[in-house]
């Protein structure tokens, strides 16, 4: 199966496409530009199976916002009308359709655009959607407060609203299902309902136990979304984590993980020259700590060309955590043998393992 993303560069359009890449799917990335030049678009869709309409505007003057999906809606409408084998087109909608605003109405008539395009069509309506990688003061609240946090700004709620919330990657498996099921018609996404007083509560509190070096607990799953979404926004520049070794007679102690959850840690050992790794995680949380030997420790984030680099020696033990979807790998760099100390919040399961492979 082969999917087309507008706005793949997006919120949701990136968690997709990390989602699609997982599980193994091949997925088109089409930028903005490829609306400005409508046989590009349409070149861009040929042999898409899927199209995932996830471009569009929810910020700017009324008629920006609205002129903009619209016309957006229009130029893929005709675009799908003319390829030779019509796709499913999913279009991520949002709960503003319920709501007399410009950007809400706009929704409302690019969707019945798209559904008079084509047969095949789901109006995937969405609440608020937050995750790893939102746009401060733009995409949610959630990641206005995550960067303020890692700026070690103190939160302050104005409106006290009530909001209806649904991390990224769920909303990625809901589309993945929609497309896999080719399931039509309107489908309403449900959201964790939760005030914004008692968001900036949780988000603080999952900062400060992280801050003094706690995971907290993060067994319920919308609290594990929150906390990498907050994590998220202390990479690359809050790492690696310095650990304070305990001196005495007997040698030295140092603790590399403190949680008030549960998981797994393990070690492993590594020979010179040897790289372990080169994969992503969607959900789970991860550490790395080196106690022996000297590595070098990469990371990217999914779909980017930057990657960020950290040598270690297990002499000065550090601990690195690893964001979702950041590819990451491990190499001995040094003359002798490496051994890692790993730990995650979960337990290996190999029926589920959150695990993949991707170089960095």
């Amino acid at each position: 199966m082969k999917f087309a993303i507008t706005g793949a560069s997006g919120l949701v359009g990136w968690h997709t496409r990390c989602a699609l890449h997982a599980s193994g799917f091949e997925a088109i990335a089409i930028d903005r530009s490829a609306f400005d030049d409508p046989e590009a678009l349409r070149i861009a869709l040929n042999g898409a199976d899927v199209v995932v309409h996830a471009a569009g505007a929810n910020r700017g003057d009324d008629s920006e916002i609205s002129g903009t999906n619209i016309a957006l809606a229009e130029t893929l409408a005709k675009a799908v009308s003319d390829t030779a084998d019509a796709p499913l087109v999913i279009y991520t909608n949002s709960t503003h359709i319920d709501r007399d605003t410009a950007y809400g109405t706009s929704k409302t008539e690019a969707a019945a655009i798209l559904g008079e395009a084509t047969d095949r069509f789901a109006n995937v309506v969405l609440p608020g959607i937050f995750g790893e990688h939102g746009k401060p003061y733009y995409n949610s609240v959630v990641s206005t407060f995550c960067d303020q946090l890692a700026d070690g700004v103190e939160l302050s709620v104005n409106d006290d609203a009530q909001l209806e919330l649904l991390h990224a990657q769920d909303a990625a498996d809901l589309l993945l299902d929609v497309a896999t099921s080719a399931k039509t018609g309107v489908i309403r996404a449900p959201g964790k309902g939760i005030s914004v007083v008692a968001l900036a509560k949780r988000l603080t509190e999952l900062h400060t136990s992280y801050h003094r070096g706690v995971v907290p607990p993060i067994a319920d799953h919308f609290d594990r979304s929150l906390f990498n979404t907050m994590r998220s926004y202390r990479f690359p520049s809050h790492y690696p984590a310095a650990l304070e070794p305990r001196h005495d007679q007997r040698g030295h102690l140092v603790e590399l993980v403190k949680a008030d959850t549960g998981g797994q840690m393990f070690f492993s050992t590594t020979k010179p020259g040897i790289t372990r790794g080169n994969h992503y995680h969607r959900r789970k949380v991860e550490r790395f700590v080196v106690v022996e030997g000297q590595a070098n420790i990469s990371l990217r984030r999914m779909f980017s060309d930057e990657v960020h680099s950290f040598d270690v020696d297990g002499s000065s033990p550090v601990a690195i955590d690893m964001p979702t979807m950041h590819t990451h790998n491990i190499t001995n760099i040094g003359p002798g043998g490496l051994t890692t100390v790993f730990w995650s919040d979960e337990i290996f399961d190999p029926e589920a393992p959150d695990t993949y492979g991707e170089v960095v």
